[in-house]
């Protein structure tokens, strides 16, 4: 059996690769909006700002305490892939930046320090470089050396000018918090969580695009501050977050489905067809409430103070509904006041909102079928006669 430890263990690779859209995110949030990441392009991520100016960035999610050295792979891997990149773009005449951000530490003792950020080297890097790549025989290396000797003197400092390394870059775990405090300041820090997590799945969503070639085009900042935007507002005081809007329940079946609230529509003659979108609205409202409650969204009573304010409505109108029905109206009567009861429930939803800007249908209709699914007694029903036959059934099974 394997172990936490075990060498097959593919737990560190998979890291990185969930790394790399995690830390896009920070980073696209942090740059002008109107710069656009690429992912998996040139390097593992590219950044594009408005003039053109291109920086590539490599990304290192690295074992705690580890250090980077003169010749850490990470690093000459990097050093490849920004050659080529160089090499293409017409070298000095080209707009490229080169950025290794790892969560790794640069050993005080290594050249590499002469790369991270802030520092000011105070002699020629080229022949640095060259003494150190001649101290390897590894293929990679070598082929870096014959790629570095191909640049002159000024081409090859030119390059190195480009080169940074962000060390002890924060790690995959830290990263919601940090853009929780650095970007989502205005959002009540309770809603925070739930804020990112639909960010970061609708970005999710963005990189998988990328990756599978689905999306060509890069995403720029805007985009970023527009969705967003958009998140926050359903997080608002006079809004709810809308998150089911396109579920389905799993095996439908509205002939045959034993609950109240379906049993209440057959007994009006309503389509199976529209059974089925009863159902789904109930099971959309219902789990949206879950949702609501799970991120403590909701004030004390809210939801209980709606249902009474459905319930009064329903009242209301049913009596006028009603109003001409008597106690010898015929079987076709009765059925045609329900389904005219029914269908002012299921397209007034406009009128009856949780929140002044909760207006999903979804969220009325599944209230209203949430309501007419109360056993032993629903407190809304559709059908003239529905509590009394209720009851006489209840009755017999006593």
């Amino acid at each position: 059996m394997l172990t936490d430890q075990s060498p097959y263990s593919a737990a560190p690779q998979g890291l990185g690769y969930i790394y790399q859209p995690r830390f896009a995110l920070l980073k696209i949030l942090d740059f002008s909006e109107s710069t656009a990441v690429l992912i998996e392009k040139e390097d593992d991520l590219d950044f594009i700002e408005a003039g053109g100016k291109k920086s590539l960035a490599s990304l290192k999610h690295k074992a705690m305490r580890d250090r980077l050295n003169d010749l850490s792979t990470d690093f000459w891997k990097s050093v490849r892939v920004w050659l080529t990149s160089y090499n293409r773009a017409d070298r000095a005449a080209s707009n490229l930046r080169f950025f290794l951000f790892t969560t790794a530490k640069v050993a005080e003792t290594s050249f590499l320090s002469n790369f991270v950020d802030g520092a000011e080297p105070s002699e020629p890097l080229a022949p640095l470089v060259r003494d150190i790549l001649a101290q390897s025989k590894s293929e990679l290396v070598s082929q870096v050396r014959e790629m570095f000797d191909e640049l002159s003197d000024d081409e090859a400092e030119d390059f190195l000018a480009r080169v940074m390394i962000i060390d002890e870059s924060p790690r995959i775990t830290e990263l919601p918090k940090i853009i929780q405090e650095r970007h989502l300041r205005t959002i009540r820090r309770e809603s925070r969580p739930h804020v990112f997590e639909r960010l970061e799945g609708w970005w999710n969503d963005l990189m998988v695009k990328m990756l599978t070639g689905d999306r060509t085009d890069p995403v720029f900042g805007y985009e970023v501050s527009d969705k967003l935007s958009a998140i926050a507002e359903e997080y608002r005081s006079d809004n709810l977050p809308i998150t089911f809007r396109n579920a389905v329940p799993d095996g439908i079946d509205a002939e045959n489905d034993p609950r109240l609230f379906v049993e209440q529509l057959r007994s009006i003659g309503i389509s199976t067809s529209r059974i089925q979108s009863a159902i789904i609205d109930y099971y959309r409202a219902f789990e949206q409430r879950s949702a609501w409650a799970r991120e403590t969204l909701l004030v004390s009573g809210e939801i209980e103070e709606y249902e009474d304010r459905l319930a009064d409505e329903w009242s209301r109108y049913k009596d006028i509904v009603f109003e001409s029905l008597d106690e010898h109206s015929g079987e076709e009567a009765l059925s045609t006041a329900g389904r005219n009861l029914y269908r002012w429930a299921e397209f007034e939803t406009d009128r009856f909102r949780i929140r002044e800007r909760v207006t999903e249908p979804y969220v009325v209709r599944g209230a209203f079928h949430i309501l007419a699914n109360i056993r032993p007694s629903p407190r809304i029903f559709w059908h003239p006669r529905f509590l009394d036959r209720l009851a006489a059934v209840l009755e017999v099974e006593a």
